[in-house]
């Protein structure tokens, strides 16, 4: 029986092959060595046969060598420097694709012991008589001032890079530029860095015209470079500004869609020193066919070129006033890109092509996307509140869908029109019985809650409104807080406006949402509403039957301000967002998730602080249901100045200082402790309430009546008997 050799493993066939004689098979273990690290095995062991293999005159095998050298830098940092010879030796390579692979390389070697090793061969590479070794060159000083700023100040690179913007070729100047601005965005995100910090890349005139001269030389990607830069350029002058615009207008017909933004980004920053109304006028009309040639791209980039066209249509909504059909969805659109459309689509609305509109909207209503056909309905009724001569064709858009029956698109269909009737009160109520029709269709919060406010809205012109409404007060304790909200107001706004046949069903919704209803808010809007009813009709009605202005479609999502901050972010994430940089980037080497956690402890003690602040109000609140005007106890601190005294306590200070050993305690003992001033009972004293000086509720004038306000409504209040008032205090201090 034959006793089989142990297995050495791949790693130990490629160690061999790696060291063989041959110079195919070493070339070969090098390719499986490098397939071997991209799908993730650990093949760090080889480092020193892979480093056997660098000196070599074959390119392909140099750059496979270099790649793993640059994978594994970091967790092999001492053997990284026996390469450095190599490295500087192939810095003088008579080829300049060796001498540009080894500076790159060396860039990307993160390992801050090769780091001193770089300057030499950096500061030849920069002059190099080639320019691809010199563009390779400026990014590499970026890479090492992200590693070691003060490296590459001590050494002059900085000096270097601001006399290549100067050179002959536009690629190292665009490589230059990229350099430069990577290294003042990492300078200006440092806290303590001033106007002076030589990071700090000034845009003169005299670079300025250097950069105009590059800009239709250059690759795509370097053009991108150059175009950011001269956004950030301040112009001198009107004229100045009107001399760049006419320089960068020509990038609006380049084909990469990044080059077209930034061109964009550029002319609307400029824009803002031009006086002349024709050469704006000019420049909008050349602006609007790149970006309709944005939307034949993959799904991905339509995206993007949306988000940025939505932004640029809140700031220039003539800009595509007459390519409204472009932005009509396909039928493969994906959903995130119809729903960009929609919204732009309801930006470009006008009278002239709102009928075409309202064809599509339509359209668009009857297909199978649920969410979409939903914007879609939301798109009708946006358009109708934009465009006034259009309301009634929208209207009737509205009614043939309601007609459907189709469930959501009916739901859809009465939260639109509850805005309608808030923009064109008194002007569509024959809508209302088709509305009311489809009653039972209805089975979402808000489509209920729509519905439910036409109803207490047109009360008055609705015969069976109570019938109706007692729908929804049968099922009061079910529904949803919305619509319980929604239903209190309502029969509210019905009883003041039929007192004679509402009075059962008033009667019946404040007891149950004073008593069965577990939401305070619902609860708190029952017991100002009794208390307005039982006290002065005329407020009530005041308040509940308030004329409300009409509403609007504002026309810009953002504000004015950070509006024009996105203009100047134009084809970056910002604009995508419409959000600015700071709320989902950090600054510099902080992380996002550094940024975040600033923020959250910044957040946890305003909160402490917030805390204190309303027990402090507790503590010197009157009873909330003692409507006396009691006078204020004189002496006492109150507001920030009450805070500051009560944080003076050691349970309240351990709080505020993030160092309590356990918080629990310390509550209990805040709010278990005496108050402010003595003679201030505490929470568990004999007349225990909300907060000091709280005293048992006795019967008054102002308890709520059955009658429920009558009185001035053409009838004689009923007061509530003592008993049913001493039941009825009961139930209040039960809640509570």
């Amino acid at each position: 029986m034959s006793i089989r050799a142990p297995r050495k493993g791949e790693n130990y066939e490629l160690s061999v092959d790696l060291n063989s004689e041959y110079r195919e098979k070493r070339k070969d273990a090098i390719k499986r060595t490098i397939a071997s690290m991209t799908v993730g095995k650990d093949v760090s062991g080889l480092f020193p046969d892979v480093l056997k293999n660098m000196q070599t005159d074959d390119l392909e095998q140099k750059k496979l060598v270099y790649l793993y050298l640059m994978n594994y830098a970091k967790t092999q940092p001492e053997l990284v420097i026996l390469a450095v010879n190599t490295f500087v030796k192939d810095t003088d390579d008579p080829n300049p694709l060796v001498r540009a692979l080894a500076i790159r390389t060396m860039g990307c070697l993160r390992a801050e012991k090769i780091i001193d090793y770089l300057c030499d061969p950096l500061q030849k590479c920069l002059r190099d008589e080639n320019p691809y070794v010199r563009k390779t060159a400026a990014l590499c000083v970026a890479k090492l001032y992200d590693l070691k700023p003060e490296l590459v100040i001590d050494n002059g690179f900085l000096e270097q890079l601001q006399e290549m913007i100067s050179d002959s070729n536009p690629m190292v100047v665009a490589n230059t530029v990229a350099a430069l601005t990577d290294i003042h965005t990492a300078a200006t995100s440092q806290p303590s860095t001033s106007s002076s910090d030589p990071g700090i890349f000034v845009i003169t005139t005299s670079i300025l015209n250097k950069l105009l001269i590059a800009l239709n030389e250059c690759s795509e990607w370097g053009r991108v470079a150059v175009l950011n830069a001269l956004a950030r350029y301040v112009a001198q002058d009107e004229k100045e500004s009107e001399h760049i615009c006419e320089r960068v207008v020509p990038q609006f017909q380049h084909v990469n869609g990044s080059v077209v933004l930034a061109a964009v980004k550029v002319i609307m920053i400029h824009m803002r020193n031009v006086g002349r109304e024709d050469l704006i006028k000019q420049l909008i009309r050349k602006m609007a066919p790149p970006l309709v040639t944005l939307l034949s791209s993959p799904p991905e980039v339509q995206w993007v070129a949306l988000r940025n066209i939505n932004l640029l249509l809140q700031k220039r909504p003539d800009i595509l006033s007459n390519e409204m059909r472009v932005f009509f969805c396909k039928y493969n659109d994906p959903l995130y890109v119809k729903v960009e459309k929609l919204d732009i689509m309801v930006r470009l609305a006008s009278e002239k092509n709102v009928d075409a509109l309202l064809s599509e909207l339509k359209e668009y209503a009857s297909e199978v996307d649920v969410d979409f056909v939903r914007k879609s309905i939301k798109a009708i009724g946006q358009t109708a509140v934009k465009i006034d001569v259009a309301a009634e064709r929208c209207v009737n858009v509205l009614l043939d869908l309601i007609a459907t029956r189709v469930s959501y698109v009916v739901q859809e269909a009465v939260v639109v029109m509850k805005d309608i009737f808030r923009k064109y009160p008194l002007t569509y109520e024959g809508v209302i019985p088709t509305l009311c029709a489809n009653l039972d269709e209805l089975d979402e919060p808000e489509a209920k809650a729509s519905l439910i406010w036409i109803i207490g809205e047109y009360a008055n012109k609705i015969d069976n409104a109570d019938e109706l409404l007692g729908i929804f007060v049968d099922t009061f304790t079910e529904e949803s807080y919305p619509v319980q909200l929604q239903t209190l107001t309502a029969v509210v706004k019905l009883f003041l406006k039929k007192p004679d046949s509402a009075q059962g069903i008033v009667q019946r919704v404040l007891t149950t949402a004073t008593k069965d209803c577990d939401s305070p808010d619902v609860r708190d809007r029952a017991y100002i509403y009794w208390r307005l009813l039982s006290t002065d009709p005329g407020a009530a009605k005041a308040v509940v039957l308030a004329h409300r202005p009409p509403i609007s479609i504002p026309r810009t999502s953002v504000s004015a301000a950070l509006l024009e901050e996105l203009l100047g972010e134009i084809s970056s994430l910002a604009s995508v967002y419409h959000k600015p940089e700071e709320t989902f980037v950090g600054r510099g080497r902080v992380g996002a998730d550094a940024v975040r956690k600033g923020t959250d402890l910044s957040d946890d003690r305003f909160s402490t602080q917030k805390a204190l602040q309303t027990v402090v109000a507790g503590q010197q609140a009157e009873n909330l249901l003692d409507f006396d005007d009691a006078p204020a106890v004189e002496g006492e601190p109150s507001g920030l100045a009450a805070t500051q005294v009560f944080s003076q306590t050691p349970a309240a200070a351990s709080l505020l200082a993030g160092t309590s050993s356990n918080p629990l305690d310390d509550l209990v003992s805040i709010f278990g402790g005496a108050g402010l001033s003595s003679g201030t009972p505490a929470f568990g004293g004999a007349n225990a309430g909300f907060g000091s000086g709280i005293s048992p509720i006795t019967p008054s004038v102002s308890t709520p009546m059955v009658g429920l306000g009558l009185a001035g409504l053409g009838q004689t209040p009923v007061p509530l008997q003592p008993q049913q008032s001493q039941s009825q205090q009961d139930d209040l201090l039960g809640l509570f």
